[in-house]
């Protein structure tokens, strides 16, 4: 690959980022490439190896499975071809899938430090999880994993973000008294929490849909012995969009302002997620987004240089530091400005 199309590679990697972002087009020439170049031929290797394993596995599993089930004439010769061939497939898929996480640790890494930002890819129990909860944002759980955690300030903003996994642990019964105990998945996604220093007056939440707040008003509608009531947004975009309660309606006008809204959507289809909620407690804003993974290397079948790779991982440090701006300065306000009639 020559210099020249180094250069217009980096230069497609950042031209759709904000300007801040420009500070790592060098650090990516000088550090992130070279180090990405050198894992280029292994990932070569890795690919095709897993492709050859994937193939591999189709056969194989295939074959059995269709060879048992015309033989004894049992379904059960079809989910032992299928788990033979899963297993295979993901046996082949390991020398790619270190190469991914090595990627992923020296962009995201580099980045967060560039930010001034402390970054966990695999972190402890957040003790702010519990607030969540609280707040009827999540349910119970009875087993969870973490990953991807940010920890760090957005001007004079503190904030925490990090990526959850959360099941329950629940037994069923069959009609001949047999139990039978499984592992639910009650949330998968990403949580944030942005801390303004200053409380609010009451607290307001935001449901990306009705359907999600049915689930959880049991566990949070009642604060402070007061109900929460229904918000109505002037703008029927967001009126059709969105689901909002609060205690205190001018508080929960001041801060839902069309361009925090416009962000809540835009963090939503970033995160290629969705049911996405959120509230105004305390000091704090919490917000949680179902969906899939952040902060994620992208395919090995592509070239390690590829510019859509950085791109990507950057637009999700974009989306976080987007909403934390929106509603960052209306939530440093006081109380008595949120009705005043300048504002």
């Amino acid at each position: 690959m020559t210099e020249n199309s180094d250069d217009s590679n980096v230069e497609a990697a950042f031209q759709t980022l904000p300007p801040e972002f420009d500070k790592f087009k060098q650090v990516y020439r000088d550090e992130i490439l070279p180090t990405l170049l050198t894992k280029e031929d292994d990932r070569i290797a890795a690919a095709n190896s897993a492709k050859n394993w994937t193939t591999a596995a189709v056969a194989v599993g295939g074959g059995l499975a269709i060879f048992g089930f015309l033989v004894f004439k049992t379904p059960f010769a079809l989910f032992i071809g299928g788990i033979l061939g899963f297993g295979m497939h993901t046996f082949g898929q390991r020398a790619l899938n270190d190469i991914r996480r090595e990627a992923k640790l020296l962009i995201v890494e580099t980045a967060a430090n560039g930010f001034d930002l402390q970054y966990d890819p695999e972190p402890e129990y957040p003790l702010v999880l519990s607030r969540f909860r609280n707040l009827g944002l999540i349910p119970s759980w009875d087993r969870e994993s973490f990953e991807d955690q940010l920890i760090g300030k957005r001007g004079s903003t503190d904030f925490e973000f990090f990526e959850a996994h959360l099941e329950d642990r629940r037994t069923r019964s069959d009609g001949k008294g047999r139990t039978r105990t499984e592992w639910v998945t009650v949330f998968k996604g990403q949580c944030l929490v942005v801390n303004f220093h200053k409380p609010f007056r009451g607290v307001t939440k935001v449901f990306r849909d009705m359907g999600v707040f049915n689930v959880f008003t049991k566990i949070g509608n009642k604060l402070s012995g007061k109900d929460l009531e229904r918000v109505r947004l002037e703008d029927p975009k967001f009126e059709k969009a969105f689901e909002v309660f609060s205690n205190d309606q001018i508080e929960s006008r001041f801060l839902l302002t069309p361009d925090f809204m416009e962000r809540l959507l835009e963090l939503e289809r970033v995160f290629h997620g969705g049911k996405l909620r959120c509230a105004f407690s305390g000091g704090e804003l919490f917000v949680c987004v179902e969906g899939g993974d952040l902060f994620e290397a992208g395919s090995m079948f592509t070239p390690l240089d590829n510019p859509d790779r950085i791109r990507e991982l950057m637009m999700d440090f974009v989306a976080v530091f987007k909403l934390i701006d929106s509603v960052s300065d209306r939530a440093g306000r006081t109380p008595d400005e949120y009705s005043s009639p300048e504002n």
